[in-house]
């Protein structure tokens, strides 16, 4: 397959990345936010759902937001640059159109909002693919994959 790239312009396409990105895991240090830039960029590997059953497989892909406002953490231990968190949605809120939040939801309960002016994202494989060890499974309180 060839390196995705995609583009979020509303919560619409938010929700087609949120759904390439479920299950990415990346490090606590794999996190920027530049506010000179007003830019908030994660590195992940993500679950390449489109791979098959047969030969599961990640992907290093990076994400990030534009015109970000700013950035608030939530059960996430930034000092411990190497802790891994997995991530399950990014979701958004609309507050003052088209401005809002999107959050970043992750397994143990962590979550980094983003505040933003409007859905700027941009989102894209940018290398090497790898076999994963399984297929991330998800208890029946979790929405369901493809």
């Amino acid at each position: 397959m060839d390196l995705l790239k995609l583009v979020a312009l509303d919560a619409e396409d938010l929700a087609i990345i949120s759904t390439h990105l479920q299950d990415a895991v990346l490090r606590v240090g794999d996190i920027v936010f530049l506010p000179k830039e007003r830019r908030f960029a994660i590195e992940v590997r993500r679950f390449d759902w489109e791979c098959g059953l047969d030969k599961p497989q990640r992907r290093l892909t990076c994400m990030h937001f534009e015109q970000v406002k700013g950035v608030r953490v939530r059960g996430i231990d930034q000092s411990n640059k190497d802790s891994v968190l997995n991530l399950l949605a990014i979701s958004f809120e609309e507050t003052d159109a088209p401005s809002g939040t999107a959050t970043l939801i992750f397994a143990e309960g962590g979550a980094i909002q983003v505040d933003i002016d409007c859905v700027e994202l941009q989102m894209m494989d940018v290398g090497p693919v790898w076999a994963a060890d399984g297929r991330p499974v998800h208890d029946d309180a979790s929405p369901e994959r493809p």
